[in-house]
């Protein structure tokens, strides 16, 4: 798939992952006489969606909408959406081979299941649109020049009439991203919007043994997070308890909000309600009324109805109560920490497992130094930008791939419709 390496081109898209494919694909697609070059760092492009969704690559989701995304001002999120929704996306990836299918939680995978059948036909689509694709060319930086801009790469120096950035943020760095798009980015007059790890699971205290026994254990919570003692986000799914902390969708979620609050040197504190949706006094209330009519039942049995046996076992013995009791014997001072417990218990976050772990970054080129209506930035004459080096980051569900391939249209369709200077016959 890989081409040697042009004196000259009209787009240069530094990137080959999914926003930078999405914006060849989809540029060449409405302008065949736009000649497009991808530069990819990578020997093999694509690993970030090889290893997505358990390489299974959770595609995008049934339903997207500015809400499911963090960062930059909703009303651009949504502007973006909106030019290439779900419908668009599902319809696009069926006419390239890959039919997909739903599954718990609105996350549309494809039928195959195999993360090397999206990849291979965006590789075979790209290259049908007559891009082409440069592999194991590292880009170093990118200057502005009399006919467009100077890209220099580890293979040599290539002249571009509009150059794209879709060189990713920081996370899963072994597949290429590093962060060398947000230092492209500032070479190029932009502001970064600090980065910190998204999606990524959460270290608990060591000290704090629970997670520990009770590794590989799923349950349904809410997790609230508390910033300089008040309530800043609440959020419900599963959580995964694990020998180093926290995973699962409900831990990744959150991660982001964790780390970006003590980037900002706040004071941060995170609490896990094992009854969504209950408070306190009406998880109290439940017990009383619990042992007026099952008096005999014991305490372990009446928790762990409503828990995993283990976390309920674990749980008892955390707050000093033997589960053995019967609840017409549990005395009211048990019975309220008991309930404080299921409605606030602590968790003693210390870091999340950083960017090796994460499965995307928070943080980058702030949305409103660029044009929601063609991805253009407004920094730089010339200059796109695309994907995850924009301070855009959604939760986990497909999210942050269907960006890509919104963003990527943008840019596309923008870029096929600009009178792009050429640079062909260089001297």
């Amino acid at each position: 798939m890989s081409g040697a390496l042009p004196r000259s081109c009209d787009v240069a898209i530094v990137g080959a992952g999914a926003a930078g494919l999405a914006t060849a694909i989809f540029t060449r697609r409405h302008n065949r006489s736009i000649s497009v070059v991808l530069l990819e760092r990578a020997s093999r492009p694509g690993a970030k969606i090889l290893v997505s969704g358990g390489a299974r690559c959770n595609v995008t989701n049934a339903a997207v909408t500015e809400r499911d995304f963090w960062g930059g001002p909703r009303p651009i999120v949504r502007r973006v959406l909106r030019a290439f929704p779900v419908s668009e996306t599902v319809a696009f990836f069926r006419d390239i081979g890959v039919r997909l299918h739903e599954e718990a939680d609105g996350k549309l995978f494809p039928d195959s299941n195999r993360a090397r059948d999206v990849l291979d036909a965006l590789l075979r689509e790209s290259a049908a649109s007559g891009a082409t694709l440069v592999s194991g060319c590292l880009v170093g930086a990118v200057q502005q020049s009399s006919r467009g801009f100077r890209v220099v790469t580890s293979g040599g120096e290539i002249e571009a009439g509009a150059v794209v950035l879709a060189a990713g943020g920081q996370s899963l760095p072994k597949s290429g991203s590093d962060g060398s798009g947000f230092t492209l980015a500032r070479q190029l007059g932009h502001t970064i919007v600090p980065p910190t790890p998204a999606l990524a699971p959460l270290l608990l205290d060591p000290d704090d043994g629970m997670h520990r026994a009770l590794s590989g254990v799923s349950q349904h919570v809410e997790l609230a997070l508390r910033v300089d003692g008040a309530i800043a986000i609440r959020l419900e799914g599963s959580l995964l308890w694990t020998h180093f902390g926290i995973s699962g969708p409900v831990a990744l979620n959150l991660s982001r909000h964790w780390l970006r609050a003590r980037l900002e040197g706040r004071t941060v504190a995170v609490t896990a309600n094992f009854r969504p949706g209950h408070g306190f006094e009406e998880i109290d209330r439940g017990w009383q009324a619990l042992a007026r009519t099952r008096p005999r039942t014991s305490v372990q049995t009446a928790l762990a109805a409503t828990l995993p046996a283990s976390v309920a076992a674990s749980l008892l013995r955390s707050v000093g109560i033997d589960g053995g009791a019967v609840l017409a014997h549990l005395g009211r001072d048990e019975r309220r920490r008991l309930s404080r417990a299921l409605n606030e218990w602590p968790l003693r976050v210390i870091d999340s497992r950083g960017y090796t772990y994460a499965e995307a970054t928070a943080g980058g080129v702030p949305l409103t130094e660029i044009d929601a209506a063609t991805m253009a930035s407004r920094v730089c004459p010339g200059l796109t930008i695309v994907g995850e080096v924009l301070d855009v980051d959604g939760r986990i569900g497909g999210f942050n791939f269907q960006w890509a391939w919104s963003s990527g249209f943008v840019a596309g369709l923008a870029l096929s419709e600009r009178n792009i200077a050429r640079v062909e016959g260089l001297p």
